[in-house]
């Protein structure tokens, strides 16, 4: 799967994870927010996620804690 940390309005990170046939850029003219993060690749490894590669459409790679942070997102999902 592929991802895109964006930043929302409140300043907090948002991860979109989406299929791999979905490009880069086609799936960052759908999100509203103003700021992309980092971009890239997540897998799950054991009981974890693993975030890796880059989206050079974006001019964004995957960032260290992004892992963590859709991990959280997964754990405490928004009601």
């Amino acid at each position: 799967m592929k991802y895109i940390m964006f930043e929302d309005f409140s300043g907090d990170p948002v991860p979109i994870i989406f299929p791999r046939r979905i490009d880069y850029q086609e799936m960052r003219e759908q999100i509203p927010y103003a700021k992309v993060l980092s971009a890239g690749y997540v897998q799950i490894r054991g009981a974890a996620f693993a975030c890796h590669g880059e989206a050079k459409e974006l001019g964004a790679k995957a960032a260290a804690g992004d892992a963590e942070i859709i991990l959280e997102k997964f754990s405490r999902p928004e009601t």
